[in-house]
């Protein structure tokens, strides 16, 4: 299965935040949208970030509190690893595990398009390999 399926299925909706707002308003958005990361978007909409669950921990375990108003831009992971709709889930767990992330945005043409979490491809991944299970048992049977 191919990620462009996986954001058919799951749709494009991506949640996405500023280098300008606040860690608490970023935790806020992560809280109500009940999602591990957001996607940070520049005001041209280029992406130069992602901050994560992970991202906000780190800073209130180094800062406390306080860390909570410093901004987006402060805490959130700059070097961010992409995924294209042309790739493989198989290929893309790999890459999670090697890099040890679990959110991938998915760019086309330069374009967001949609997020992938590690849940996101390991629950299609499960489905494929219950899919290939059955239909070996019914050729066995056959």
């Amino acid at each position: 299965m191919l990620v462009s399926q996986v954001i058919r299925e799951k749709g494009g909706v991506v949640f996405t935040a500023t280098p300008g707002e606040s860690l608490a308003q970023a935790a806020a958005l992560l809280h109500q949208r009940q999602v591990g990361a957001a996607v940070v978007l520049d005001a041209a909409g280029a992406v130069v970030g992602i901050i994560s669950e992970r991202d906000l921990v780190r800073q209130v375990a180094l800062l406390g509190a306080d860390a909570l108003e410093r901004p987006v831009s402060a805490a959130m992971t700059r070097q961010v690893i992409f995924a294209h709709p042309d790739e493989s889930i198989d290929e893309l767990l790999a890459r999670m595990t090697d890099r040890r992330v679990r959110h991938l945005p998915v760019l086309n043409d330069g374009r967001l398009i949609g997020l992938v979490s590690i849940g996101d491809l390991v629950k299609r991944k499960i489905a494929e390999t219950e899919a290939e299970a059955r239909e070996l048992k019914a050729y066995i049977a056959a």
